[in-house]
């Protein structure tokens, strides 16, 4: 049974596996198991990206969040500005406010990591696509 908050707020204190809010995105399953209207996070976002092999998030920056990206389990060919790292399972990347960065998967297997954003509540657009920008667009065949 799921704890709701003594308030009567549907935002949830727990959030079991058939709870999270899973929104499918082109590079994969976002399972969503912290962000308001879910819980009632102000300051946190929390989703855990489920990244089949040869896929990526393409070069991006988040204007108003912070970024930390957990990889679980995978390889991650992660991005942050113009540097490159291979992370496994452990390894954290950290992004400031509004510093593009991509994640790919590098590895055969599905890709398995959390993101945790913050903040949570932002008066602008959460995510701005640089991908098609340059240097970004050429980046990785450049350098890969």
């Amino acid at each position: 049974m799921t704890e709701h908050l003594p308030n009567g707020d549907d935002a949830m204190r727990f959030v079991t596996q058939s709870e999270a809010q899973v929104e499918r995105l082109p590079w994969g399953p976002h399972e969503w198991l912290c962000r308001p209207g879910l819980t009632q996070a102000e300051n946190l976002l929390l989703v855990r990206v489920l990244m089949p092999p040869g896929e990526g998030h393409a070069f991006h920056r988040h204007p108003e969040m912070e970024e930390i990206i957990y990889v679980v389990s995978g390889t991650a060919e992660q991005w942050v500005d113009r540097d490159k790292r291979m992370l496994g399972p452990g390894e954290i990347a950290h992004i400031p406010r509004d510093m593009v960065h991509g994640t790919y998967n590098a590895g055969p297997d599905t890709l398995i990591f959390l993101a945790i954003l913050s903040p949570a509540k932002i008066q602008g657009p959460p995510l701005i696509d640089v991908s098609q920008e340059e240097p970004w667009r050429s980046l990785r065949t450049n350098k890969a």
